[in-house]
């Protein structure tokens, strides 16, 4: 073959090789280009109508709001991660296991007793139980060692307007959260939390922030971000307010009947006694009154089916994460911290 006719042949397909890459990166830059954090949430259609009511309802400047839509970013991982969280992809023998650990036990009982004099403090004014504190800053944040490293207005823009299941939701958090920045007087870009939009050592939503927390330290700044002291108390705080009853039990194992009604099972609504349960199929291992509310909740653990009824206490912990899971990783380790927590009181 003529080598001049060779080269002309190579060089067309080399050029044809190299436009099909091109276009094949552009094509892919394109495709990839809502999961790199490059959306401008000011021009989405809902961005007007939040920003409309931030100015009017609220009292902020136009441009101001406007600036902090056009900084957050769109964050794909948050939103593949709100799609599949522990609590609903888990089974209990395998949820337990995340909580459950020698090392957060441990740590738990050395927060206790670095923290002792506020958390007593804490438990005296709230009637709630020191280890359950414990136990939730433990579960959320690893006692303040991961809180997250999101910027919140990343996560709450994302979920907000791009994530229609639980918009409403979050955009409402998103109004909270810029309240709550002016409030504490923080830069709502510096601010990081959860890939939800939660916060601080106890990893509360902006609504719960505005709510529950508390200047425990009285320095005129209630600051769960950083102050163990304010943590502690705005956590207390919190079960109070949802009727937390100090010395009261949480939780009791619970026999059933072949035929017991299973359209009770785990609906987290406190709305049947002990009395009415037992005509159900439901039966406490232990006395409890008849009149004292409980919820059935099934469990699968190592050794199958585990059932149980949660009392009031346990309801109380599911106001802080809708989740029978969630509540029953806090309360077990709440009792192995308290437990261990004793023996090196000792």
């Amino acid at each position: 073959m003529n080598s001049t006719l060779m080269n002309g042949t190579l060089m067309t397909k080399d050029l044809m090789n190299l436009r099909f890459i091109v276009s094949a990166v552009l094509v892919l830059s394109v495709l990839l280009l809502p999961l790199s954090g490059s959306a401008d949430y000011l021009m989405h259609p809902d961005a007007k109508v939040f920003a409309d009511r931030m100015v009017s309802g609220h009292g902020f400047d136009r441009a101001e709001v406007e600036s902090l839509l056009k900084a957050a970013t769109k964050q794909q991982s948050i939103i593949d991660a709100i799609s599949r969280p522990a609590e609903k992809v888990k089974p209990w023998k395998d949820y337990r296991k995340i909580f459950n650990q020698e090392k957060r036990i441990d740590q738990g009982v050395q927060f206790w007793l670095e923290n002792r004099e506020t958390l007593k403090r804490a438990s005296q004014e709230y009637n709630v139980a020191p280890e359950v504190i414990v136990a939730i800053i433990g579960v959320e944040t690893f006692y303040g060692r991961i809180k997250g490293n999101y910027r919140v207005i990343d996560a709450l823009a994302t979920l907000s307007f791009d994530y229609p299941k639980r918009s409403a939701f979050f955009t409402k958090q998103l109004e909270h959260f810029l309240l709550l920045s002016r409030e504490q007087k923080q830069a709502p870009l510096s601010l990081k939390g959860s890939y939800a939009g939660a916060m601080g050592y106890g990893q509360f939503i902006p609504s719960s922030y505005r709510s529950f927390a508390v200047d425990f330290d009285h320095d005129g700044f209630a600051d769960i971000w950083n102050n163990t002291t304010d943590a502690i108390g705005s956590v207390a705080n919190y079960f109070a307010r949802h009727g937390w009853e100090l010395d009261a039990q949480v939780i009791s194992r619970a026999r059933v009947t072949s035929d017991y009604d299973d359209s009770v099972l785990n609906k987290l609504k406190l709305e049947k006694t002990i009395d009415e349960l037992s005509v159900m199929g439901f039966t406490s291992t232990e006395p409890l009154p008849g009149e004292l509310k409980a919820i059935p909740v099934r469990l699968e653990g190592s050794r199958g089916a585990e059932f149980w009824l949660g009392l009031n206490n346990f309801y109380v912990i599911t106001r802080y994460n809708h989740s029978r899971l969630y509540a029953m990783a806090v309360h077990n380790l709440s009792q192995k911290i308290l437990e261990r927590a004793g023996e090196a009181a000792e």
